[in-house]
């Protein structure tokens, strides 16, 4: 486990409703971590075309993604990119 997965205070992805979508909040230790994470999540996100709404300060960062206006259930696209953040957070950091 990483320091930033170590440090999130088990904060897993949470769906919630109205409107639908799913929801998690990292915790890092410093910046230089965070700041780290962002630029791989940006990463991920071109290479997807997944664009999660995110708020971030020093330590933290917010990261939403949004079904389909409409959508009863989460898409299985959101879903597979939650797992790709979660890996993102377990796995080595890029140099």
């Amino acid at each position: 486990m990483t320091a930033a997965t170590s440090e999130t205070g088990g904060h897993p992805w949470r769906e919630r409703g109205r409107p639908l979508r799913l929801e998690r909040r990292v915790e890092f230790g410093d910046y230089e971590p965070l700041r780290d994470f962002l630029d791989r999540l940006a990463e991920l996100s071109e290479a997807t075309e997944v664009y999660p709404n995110l708020s971030f300060g020093r330590t933290y960062a917010n990261l939403t993604l949004f079904a389909e206006e409409g959508a009863q259930q989460i898409e299985e696209p959101l879903h597979a990119f939650a797992r790709e953040v979660d890996a993102l957070l377990e796995g080595p950091s890029s140099p």
